[in-house]
């Protein structure tokens, strides 16, 4: 009896030896993602959505959206993708929002598809798959906040797309140390179970 005990100690250390070095590893590639900036050209750049305050932009939805519209002056993609559904309270979307602000910034009507609905990461890229789905365009820009890059990746991949991140660098959770280190540890967590989990629509 105590040599099984024995065994099974030894088991379940070997366990959790084994789930902390797969988090290592995972939190490690989250934080090589969110360093790099894979911007180049593309059929379109995909904003992810971010909270919207009575029809304004957040200030993290802000800093995508400026950086999403300095990357399409630049000429790296000729559509702009806009995501974010209505939140509990709201009366419009996060998507709606920012293309009043894209708008207000350059960018023409003719260069803008919105997906409102989305209230997840993985609604707003299904969404967006089948929106570019009618198009048939493979190669898409995606712009959020550095912690989200590599989520953002292994979910565009699955859906059939050719993803590139470009993350912000103006975000206030980015200057915010505490809070960035938080999104980083829980997108650890999140990007595994993206990889296993997540299936393309059929």
């Amino acid at each position: 009896m105590a040599r099984r005990r024995g065994c099974g100690s030894r088991l379940f250390a070997i366990f959790l030896v084994a789930m902390l070095a797969g988090w290592l590893v995972s939190l490690s590639a989250v934080l090589l993602a969110a360093r790099r900036d894979e911007a180049q050209p593309a059929d379109a750049i995909v904003v992810l959505g971010a909270a919207q305050y009575a029809g304004r932009p957040s200030p993290v939805l802000r800093a995508r959206l400026d950086h999403a519209v300095a990357l399409w002056k630049r000429g790296l993609a000729p559509r702009l993708v806009l995501t974010g559904g209505t939140g509990v309270g709201d009366t419009t979307s996060e998507a709606a929002v920012s293309r009043r602000y894209v708008r207000r910034h350059g960018v023409p009507d003719s260069a803008i598809l919105l997906e409102n609905r989305g209230r997840t990461t993985s609604q707003s890229l299904h969404a967006v798959a089948g929106l570019l789905g009618e198009t048939a365009p493979s190669s898409v820009v995606l712009v959020s906040d550095p912690f989200h890059s590599l989520r953002l990746a292994i979910i565009a991949r699955r859906l059939g797309l050719d993803p590139h991140t470009s993350p912000t660098r103006t975000s206030p959770i980015s200057r915010n140390k505490a809070e960035y280190w938080k999104y980083l540890l829980s997108e650890s967590v999140k990007a595994p179970l993206a990889y296993l989990f997540e299936r393309s629509p059929t």
